[in-house]
């Protein structure tokens, strides 16, 4: 059995909801407050089932980008944990994410039902603007990750991409430094996958980022793993405190952001390219994505900034914008996967199929992320039309 794509980690039902007060508490806007899961508010299966029947919930996490990329045309299966519970063998909200995600075909073979741990919630407060609030998130199952696990899961289902959704968010997975990790996607990588993997914005506080000494250690764990990913893209917001916090003396706070960005990505490849074959790293801005990569000759390209052709029309949610845009780019490059490994993939056409894929998942209404999403050779005709 081939697929194209195996993504682990972080399962967790989104609940957006004006009555969600107490999440300005634990978190500012734009950041994500890690809490501990014994702490998470003791609302019954019952009010759960009621918000999703309202549509205030969404599947996250892999639920940002899975439907996308199987809406496009892949084969996308996920490996996560779910909550035991009274619907089917699943809490309410392990089962809204999985029958969310077998609506939209994509292959749940993989999961683990935790015995003990509820599946992975956040709460966002809604204010009635379309500006990314702040997230409460709940680990519960996600923190007890096995990579171990999930081995047997790379070995049976010989994915072309492996992708670990994010880095920082659960204990296990995260332990050791970061090394267990980045072990895990070494091993992927020797089975022939190529490897992608984010973080989140590990932050209650984004405004943490205008502080040059600013240091979250979430952000350390990086490390050992940068050093084994093919493909690594972060938001310009997540680059500055990656920076502070694996590079405290950088002293690169006062610069223009597209010089800020352009020093960070030069950083980057030559402290964790040494060794390694195909590599795109990128930061994400409103408009675009600078880029650096290297081409077949082996020449480093860029940092080079790639605008988005597809920023016209209103957002109605910005909240997994950036899942958005990486799905985007993972899809045209399984379409390519060979010039890829060759190092010979139009890098701009496929940041491009990012930019297309985040602009059009922010623009979908809440009760149909993913309805915008057209096969990937309709999507690529309107990439390459401009």
């Amino acid at each position: 059995m081939s697929i194209d794509i195996l993504i682990l980690n972080t399962a967790v039902a989104d609940l957006r909801s004006s009555e969600f007060k107490f999440v300005e508490n634990l978190v500012s806007a734009g950041g994500l407050a890690k809490c501990k899961s014994q702490y998470m508010p003791d609302y019954s299966q019952l009010q759960y089932q009621k918000w999703i029947a309202q549509g205030l919930v969404s599947a996250g996490g892999p639920g940002n980008a899975a439907p996308l990329m199987a809406k496009a045309g892949l084969k996308v299966a996920l490996g996560v944990n779910l909550g035991v519970g009274d619907f089917d063998g699943l809490d309410i909200q392990g089962r809204f994410f999985f029958d969310t995600m077998v609506k939209y075909n994509v292959d749940m073979s993989q999961i683990v039902i935790h015995p003990a741990l509820a599946t992975g919630t956040t709460f966002i407060y809604e204010k009635g603007d379309h500006e990314r609030g702040g997230i409460a998130y709940f680990p519960n199952a996600n923190d007890d990750f096995d990579l171990e696990r999930f081995k047997s899961s790379v070995t049976k289902l010989a994915p072309k991409i492996v992708y670990y959704m994010y880095s920082g968010l659960s204990d296990r997975a995260d332990a050791n430094g970061g090394k267990d990790l980045a072990e895990f996607i070494s091993f992927c990588g020797k089975n022939g996958a190529v490897t992608i993997a984010d973080s989140h914005t590990l932050t209650e506080n984004p405004q943490l980022l205008l502080k040059s000494d600013s240091q979250v250690v979430g952000y350390k764990i990086l490390e050992p793993l940068l050093y084994e990913l093919d493909i690594f893209f972060t938001s310009f917001d997540e680059a500055r405190l990656i920076d502070t916090s694996i590079r405290p003396q950088s002293n690169l706070s006062g610069l223009a952001q597209n010089d800020f960005i352009f020093s960070f990505l030069e950083f980057l490849s030559q402290k964790f390219w040494h060794g390694k074959g195909t590599r795109i790293f990128g930061v994400t801005v409103k408009d675009g994505a600078a880029v650096i990569y290297r081409d077949a000759m082996g020449n480093v390209i860029g940092p080079v900034m790639v605008t988005s052709k597809f920023m016209s029309g209103d957002t109605i949610d910005l909240v997994g914008a950036g899942d958005a845009f990486r799905a985007g780019l993972v899809t045209y490059i399984v379409k390519n996967i060979s010039d890829f490994k060759k190092r010979k993939i139009n890098v701009t056409e496929a940041v491009q199929m990012a930019n297309l894929f985040a602009s059009l998942y922010i623009k979908a209404p809440l009760s149909d992320r993913y309805g915008n999403i057209d096969k990937y050779e309709n999507l690529l005709q309107r990439v390459k039309s401009y």
